[in-house]
């Protein structure tokens, strides 16, 4: 395994874990801990940055050049993921099965829209 990788591996691992402690503490009430929990998720974002950033230098890529094309296609990444949550908490929370469902599908469907404008189709 290369440096590289492992370090993203640790970094990686540690942010995903940081930011999921940090919304479960600010989203349970019962625990009482929603600014801490908000710091915890910003301290998991902030070391999911650092190891992009990190692994970009290690494997001595160039740096992300932001175009319109970029932006568009985190535009999208968002949007489908909140329709996709949205969805999810329809059916799980709300008990409305037929728009969770409806959210859902046109979450996924805007999420593969990704594949063909990050990637391209050949």
């Amino acid at each position: 395994m290369k440096k590289s990788h492992f370090t993203a591996l640790i970094l990686g691992t540690t942010g995903v874990l940081f930011l999921g402690v940090g919304m479960c503490m600010s989203m349970l009430p019962e625990w009482n801990l929603f600014r801490e929990g908000i710091a915890a998720g910003c301290f998991g974002l902030f070391l999911l940055l650092i190891m992009a950033l990190v692994y970009r230098r290690m494997e001595h890529k160039t740096p992300v050049h932001i175009t319109f094309k970029t932006v568009m296609a985190v535009l999208l990444g968002i949007a489908g993921v909140l329709i996709l949550g949205a969805g999810m908490c329809f059916t799980m929370v709300f008990n409305q099965m037929l728009l969770g469902i409806a959210a859902g599908i046109s979450g996924i469907l805007l999420l593969f829209c990704l594949i063909p404008l990050c990637v391209g189709l050949k």
